[in-house]
């Protein structure tokens, strides 16, 4: 363990080994960090913090802070990040509420410099966010979702697995899995195709998904309607049943396709 002198590291705080933290950065009393974690300059790892092993926190980074939220009231609160991910430059990360208990990061994950993930978060595993990407609380991005930079996420949206939403945009509504997310307003553009080639998934997995939203979008059916017929036509379809799953759950109500 390798702890600079000019740190404040609270006795009471856990810390695994090879643990490294660098200058100026404060650790609090109800903090765990796993193996083998790189903590830089500057850094505030505040309580609540559950940090896995083999990640790396850089400068001036603020994780496990208390809520921007009116209705907190100092209750007892997490905030857990997943093994291997990487917490870049500025990044605000915050603790739970009540409502929840705690916001939770996955593994594998790349956070790029001032990305705000707020109260009662929900981020997959394998998730990439660009510059400046701000969820505001109880935003919920499953597995391999990539945002890019200067995107603003609604409260209370969901993303689905495999998804990608472009740069500087608005998500003011769901976005389903496996798509690609543009324009102003956020439309449809189509399946991710290359991510998910990336990731393994078969020609017939790929074409199946994009018969599902040719469905969805372009079959002149109601969501609901298109839902079944979905479920009818690709019973033995597992992404088919992700998909349908997701708009059935939806709150926010999904994006709708570019014209």
């Amino acid at each position: 363990m390798t702890i600079d002198s000019r740190a404040v590291v609270s006795s009471k705080a856990s810390l695994g080994s090879d643990v490294q933290i660098g200058p100026f950065t404060v650790v609090e009393d109800d903090v765990v960090i796993g193996d083998g974690c790189k903590i830089g300059s500057s850094a505030y790892i505040a309580n609540g913090a559950r940090i896995g092993k083999n990640c790396v926190v850089h400068h001036g980074a603020v994780i496990s802070n208390a809520p921007q939220d009116l209705k907190y009231a100092g209750e007892v609160t997490t905030l857990v990040i997943g093994a291997n991910t990487v917490v870049r430059e500025y990044c605000t990360l915050h603790r739970g509420t009540a409502e929840t208990g705690n916001t939770t990061i996955g593994s594998d994950c790349l956070l790029m410099a001032n990305v705000h993930v707020a109260h009662d978060c929900i981020v997959g595993n394998h998730c990439i966010l660009a510059n400046v990407v701000t969820l505001a609380g109880h935003v919920t991005l499953g597995d391999w979702v990539t945002i890019g930079g200067l995107t603003p996420i609604h409260q209370f949206v969901k993303i689905g697995s495999h998804a990608m939403v472009g740069g500087g945009l608005r998500v003011t509504q769901d976005v389903p899995p496996y798509v690609l997310a543009g324009r102003d307003p956020l439309k449809y553009e189509g399946v991710n195709i290359v991510g998910l080639r990336r990731r393994g998934f078969s020609r017939e997995q790929i074409e199946s998904i994009q018969e599902a939203y040719r469905v969805l979008y372009s079959s002149g059916l109601m969501f609901s309607e298109a839902v079944k017929k979905i479920e009818n036509e690709f019973p033995h379809c597992h992404e088919a049943s992700v998909m349908a799953e997701f708009v059935k759950s939806s709150s926010r109500g999904i994006i709708r396709a570019a014209s």
